[in-house]
């Protein structure tokens, strides 16, 4: 109840995107802002706590990458959304094993939520890594972004259609403090900026992440000033969906969306075909989307599986290989997730994608 008054303390409506926003990054009452929501004590598990494996990889790919600049004198790594730090805390381990990449990388993390930070502190504590607000600082040498499950966390526009109109879902407050969604229709400016994309054409129902191209608006710009590119891990599709898929959860289960509001997280699949597109339109080059078990083979994981565990016992050894069947599996998390990167460079072959 409190955190619905904070909420439409100054409107009686928001648009899903903007009510979700809210929910989740507000400084003073968002989720983000006062959960740990990683690993089991938390709200759900990500692939970096599942096995440091799967960091190992996205580390491998980095330096590949680096490599395939012609090793520039300068290298920014930018982890987007980096968690409770570990993600990077192994990628930092891994880049040490290639000295001349080690000298040349400056690593950033990008985190909205201070109490994260904190966390993210406190792991990362005996590592040469710089926190950002924002993207300016980094004015020298080409930079990589990377996020891992970044993009479903940023809230999306829901739009629908009813007797051939597009209408855009709304959330409001009842008299007895429960939350209400209901339509109103779509402004010109919105209907303008989804007519553009030729993926949304026909769609009975459409989920735009308007706030989340904001971001990556800020990055592509960065990356066509100085070259890099952006590495994109996460849970979506790439078959035309026409309905809603946001979802809420709590304790690692699936929990109903406008209840709990404030203190389960709140994600929606990633739309890789709509992602491509408006890639293409800001001048940046993607070969294909690829499922994240294609991705982490082609990088080599099942030999780094099989290098380490010869020196294992039995137990340890089954451990590692049935953490690597949850990242692989199509039953679990391999065809799930995809893996997109989007770079300056033209018709590049990148290590994980072919």
């Amino acid at each position: 109840m409190k955190i619905l008054k904070k909420i439409f303390k100054k409107q009686q409506s928001l648009p899903v995107d903007e009510f979700f926003e809210n929910v989740l990054y507000d400084k003073n009452f968002g989720y983000y802002s006062k959960n740990n929501p990683f690993g089991k004590d938390g709200d759900f598990i990500t692939a970096p706590s599942i096995s440091f494996l799967f960091s190992e990889m996205i580390a491998l790919w980095i330096v590949s990458y680096w490599e395939s600049l012609n090793k520039p004198r300068i290298f920014n790594v930018v982890e987007l959304g980096p968690g409770d730090g570990k993600m990077c805390k192994t990628i930092m381990n891994t880049f040490k094993n290639f000295p001349e990449f080690y000298k040349s990388k400056k690593v950033f993390l990008y985190e909205k939520s201070e109490f994260l930070k904190k966390i993210q502190k406190k792991n990362l504590r005996d590592y040469d890594v710089k926190w950002l607000s924002g993207i300016e600082p980094i004015n020298q040498g080409p930079v990589i972004f990377y996020g891992n499950e970044f993009f479903d966390a940023i809230p999306v526009k829901q739009y629908q259609k009813k007797n051939k109109e597009m209408f855009e879902r709304f959330v409001k407050i009842e008299t007895n403090f429960q939350t209400k969604v209901f339509l109103k229709k779509i402004s010109k400016k919105n209907d303008d900026e989804i007519r553009k994309f030729k993926v949304l054409k026909n769609n009975n129902f459409i989920e735009f992440p308007k706030l989340g191209f904001k971001e990556l608006e800020k990055m592509i710009s960065k990356i066509n000033k100085q070259n890099g590119g952006l590495l994109l891990i996460d849970y979506g599709y790439t078959k035309k969906i026409n309905e809603s898929t946001l979802q809420s959860i709590k304790l690692h289960k699936k929990s109903k969306l406008y209840k709990n509001i404030g203190n389960s997280d709140v994600t929606s699949l990633v739309n890789f075909n709509l992602l491509k597109e408006f890639f293409s339109k800001k001048k940046l080059y993607v070969n294909k989307v690829v499922s994240q078990s294609f991705f982490l083979k082609r990088m080599g994981i099942l030999q780094r599986a099989e290098i380490i565990s010869k020196k294992m016992s039995f137990k340890d050894k089954s451990n590692l290989y049935f953490r690597l069947n949850r990242l692989l599996s199509a039953e679990h998390m391999g065809e799930l997730f995809r893996v997109i990167f989007a770079s300056k460079q033209k018709k590049v072959k990148n290590l994980g994608f072919f």
